[in-house]
């Protein structure tokens, strides 16, 4: 078996989550594979970019997944070593890169990004991913109310 350390974010901009669709039909979250050398996090951040259009900067991890597939082409089986991050984006602005063979990209409500992806192990990560950074949200908006409170901002 082949195993592939990967890395991938789980993008939000509001209550709002990128997801893309890819060649066989299936709504995914953008990942790619660590090269020698790579940072996990950059690769995360470098996919994203790439696959969607989306400058996102990184708020927190979000947890691990993996996966096994037979791959036709390499005639093995596969296994992929996902480590997730939560980003956030500035805005909703994507754009579909179809070098990744991508035929859609978007943000989506929750409950229709919930709807719409294909696996169950995203579904968790996207749910478990909304509440953290609901969390950092309230986070960043008391500091900012104590900063004006304080005379500071």
């Amino acid at each position: 078996m082949l195993v592939r350390n990967c890395a991938g974010g789980v993008v939000f901009c509001g209550d709002k989550v990128l997801l893309l669709k890819n060649e066989k039909g299936e709504w995914v979250l953008p990942k790619g594979v660590i090269r020698n050398g790579e940072v996990p996090s950059e690769v995360a951040l470098r996919r994203v970019k790439e696959e969607a259009g989306v400058t996102a900067e990184i708020v927190s991890t979000a947890g691990r997944t993996n996966y096994e597939f037979y791959s036709v082409t390499r005639q093995k089986p596969v296994c992929n070593k996902i480590i997730w991050y939560v980003m956030k984006s500035p805005n909703e602005s994507c754009s579909l890169n179809k070098d990744y063979d991508f035929t859609e990209v978007g943000y989506f409500d929750i409950e229709k990004a919930l709807e719409l992806v294909t696996y169950s192990q995203d579904r968790s990560l996207i749910h478990l991913s909304y509440m953290k950074i609901k969390e950092y949200s309230e986070e960043e908006n008391t500091i900012a109310s104590d900063a004006v409170l304080n005379g500071t901002m």
